[in-house]
């Protein structure tokens, strides 16, 4: 049977050429040609022919022309659009984006006496799930790239080492098998790293669903996500949405009015990230088990991880501190939204679906999480979320919103464990901090010097050296009194007594010696 996407020319002496004879041994397939449905069960994407057939036309740019670095993100990209277009992923309506505005709108509207950030006053997005994907493809490069170029090197690596050196020589044919195949392990991850993205599309309803804002800090919902959230609750659509429409507003407010909070979180990731190393003797081990003629076998590797290292216990710290930002980040929203969203009817069934959906994760977010080696879970939210709830109690709607203002004040994980102690702790540290900022503001105005300055110091020094008590004016003309001893040091053993000549030592201008 002739394969569509490799056709033969009726001859079967006829040599293929170089690409397509090392692709139908890499990846199966008979005299026809390689078999395009091994190649989508390596990448995870459908077998429907005619999808297939269309990839297939693009495969021959894929490995041969060089990549912009380690990782295809162009593969990346193309792959997350193919995926989040599967399924139907119809254009937003014109209805559909004036409703998602006006819920938006009111959801400000709500947002505003309940905290000290003001409107941002953006106009809301509606968006499908291919624009969601454009929208956020650079954010998810920026957090991924420094785990996704040691891994796509990784995959080269280990591809290199188990290739037939028939094979070899055909890529030389080809190029140089150094070049094709470090634009294999890149294409291989790009593709993976685009099915991850591409699945989260299907799942987000916003573009802060993650904790992180991955936008830019625009605000906007997907229609078509909104309504799958609400399948099977048996709650309104439009009510569904402006729940939906008041977290995502909550977010972008707080992350557009603190703006070193989008950085602090994804500089956490960044060096989360640059701090994995690529376990080389795990590589080694794992590739003893591969089979490069038999792609689900890398498929299975990365889909399990098998390509990640153990994290360090400096990893594990800085993780704490991550989550710990980002379960403060989702119980802000949730204490927030649970009072704006107040008056809906439905309102506290739909806070614990969505705390449950950022707790727990879907398939496609543990799917990225094993890609990368990190999953962005707020595990502590609900602590959170009680944590905010009694410091609105204590300190009030701007004593809480104030902690925001300098990562130095947020809530620690200590003070997740223990909520009710977090006011007494921080007032012990502002107390001692307190006193701290008295004494070098006293300091500073010279308050030690002048207390110095009385009997007790200098003068009290001479006073005991010779026995004769400072007259007021002597003190206060700043003439040292004169010992009767005359021409003696008294050598008390503070450095200060009288020379021959009757003046105090090392005190030419008649003042006192400290």
């Amino acid at each position: 049977m002739t394969n569509p996407s490799n056709p033969s020319n009726g001859d079967d002496d006829t040599p293929q050429d170089p690409l397509s004879e090392m692709l139908s041994k890499m990846f199966g397939g008979g005299a026809g040609g390689f078999d395009p449905q091994e190649i989508a069960k390596a990448a995870g994407l459908p077998s429907d022919p005619a999808a297939m057939a269309m990839m297939m036309q693009q495969v021959q740019a894929m490995f041969s022309a060089p990549s912009e670095g380690p990782v295809n993100w162009q593969m990346a990209h193309e792959q997350a659009r193919r995926v989040a277009a599967s399924d139907n992923d119809p254009s937003v309506t014109s209805l559909q984006r004036r409703s998602v505005d006006e819920s938006l709108k009111l959801a400000e509207m709500w947002l505003d006496p309940l905290t000290d950030f003001p409107s941002t006053g953006q106009l809301g997005r509606a968006w499908s799930r291919a624009e969601w994907v454009e929208a956020t493809m650079s954010t998810w490069r920026r957090l991924t790239e420094p785990v996704a170029s040691s891994i796509a090197k990784a995959l080269s690596d280990v591809i290199s080492e188990q290739l037939p050196e028939e094979m070899k020589s055909m890529m030389g044919m080809m190029g140089g098998p150094a070049s094709m195949l470090q634009n294999v392990g890149g294409a291989m991850f790009g593709m993976q790293l685009g099915q991850a993205v591409g699945a989260l599309s299907k799942d987000v309803v916003g573009s802060t669903d993650i904790g992180v804002p991955l936008a830019d800090g625009r605000m906007a919902l997907l229609p078509a996500n909104v309504a799958a959230f609400g399948v099977g609750l048996d709650i309104p659509e439009q009510e569904v949405q402006l729940f939906l429409a008041v977290r995502e507003a909550a977010h972008v407010r707080l992350f557009t009015h603190i703006p070193w909070l989008t950085g602090h979180l994804l500089g956490s990731i960044e060096r989360y990230a640059r701090g994995i190393h690529i376990d080389m003797d795990k590589i080694e081990d794992a590739a003893r088990d591969i089979d490069p003629t038999n792609p689900e076998s890398l498929q299975g590797a990365l889909s399990q991880g098998v390509f990640m290292p153990e994290r360090t216990p400096e990893q594990d710290a800085a993780l704490v501190r991550l989550e710990t930002t980002l379960a403060l980040v989702e119980g802000w929203v949730d204490e927030l939204t649970a009072a704006a969203a107040a008056n809906l009817p439905s309102a506290g069934a739909l806070r614990e679906v969505a705390r449950r959906r950022r707790a727990t994760g879907g398939p496609a977010e543990h799917a990225f999480a094993s890609l990368v080696g990190l999953e962005l879970r707020p595990r502590r939210l609900r602590d959170a979320a009680a944590l905010w709830s009694l410091l609105s109690e204590e300190r009030g709607i701007k004593g809480r919103d104030a902690l925001w203002q300098h990562p130095d004040l947020l809530p620690t994980a200590e003070d997740l464990d223990d909520p009710a102690g977090f006011s007494e702790r921080r007032r012990l540290i502002e107390s001692s901090g307190a006193d701290v900022d008295a004494a070098l503001e006293r300091l500073l105005s010279g308050g030690f010097e002048e207390k110095d300055e009385e009997p007790t110091g200098g003068d009290a020094a001479v006073e005991a050296a010779d026995g004769t008590t400072p007259s007021k004016a002597d003190t206060d003309s700043g003439t040292p009194p004169v010992s009767t001893d005359e021409g003696s040091d008294t050598g008390d053993g503070d450095g200060v007594g009288t020379d021959t000549d009757g003046d105090v030592d090392g005190n030419l201008d008649g003042d006192t010696k400290r």
